[in-house]
């Protein structure tokens, strides 16, 4: 089925911000895991390969609606020094993320393109919690202290 060329450049658009936030939260998630945060490091690793299912999605559809899935393209990544910086770069990624597929919806809403609308959909409710989750770590971090914090990621 030929795809509407905004569509393909649309998701092609998704794809490398899903590509680049796998590479940053996988230096996160090592990040972490060469601190010894065991539970953060499993927790950031999950996401990483949520983005990887995301990416897997985006590819699919664009091969179904006849187009060309460019993966050899990355965004600008942004690598925190420490804990507080990853979570503060992560939450940047996510909202991004969010007005994306947003905008994205509207793009195949208008297009007429429901199967492409409910993919993105999808992803879309997986980003909202991945938000949740890093903005909960954030909080976490003010109520209780960073050392507090980090202790509890150990485990």
């Amino acid at each position: 089925m030929k795809g509407d060329p905004k569509i393909l450049d649309r998701l092609n658009f998704l794809l490398a911000d899903e590509l680049t936030a796998i590479s940053q939260y996988m230096v996160h998630s090592e990040m972490c895991a060469n601190w010894e945060y065991k539970r953060l490091h499993e927790a950031i690793e999950k996401r990483a390969i949520d983005e990887m299912k995301h990416a897997e999605k985006l590819i699919a559809r664009i091969l179904f609606l006849e187009g060309r899935p460019i993966v050899n393209k990355l965004n600008e990544m942004h690598i925190g020094a420490d804990v507080p910086g990853f979570l503060a770069n992560d939450e940047a990624a996510e909202s991004g993320a969010i007005r994306a597929y947003n905008e994205a919806i509207r793009l195949a809403v208008d297009a007429g393109d429901n199967g492409t609308r409910d993919l993105l959909e999808s992803v879309l409710a997986d980003e909202e919690s991945h938000i949740d989750w890093v903005e909960a770590q954030q909080d976490q971090i003010r109520q209780m202290g960073l050392q507090a914090y980090l202790s509890e990621q150990v485990g």
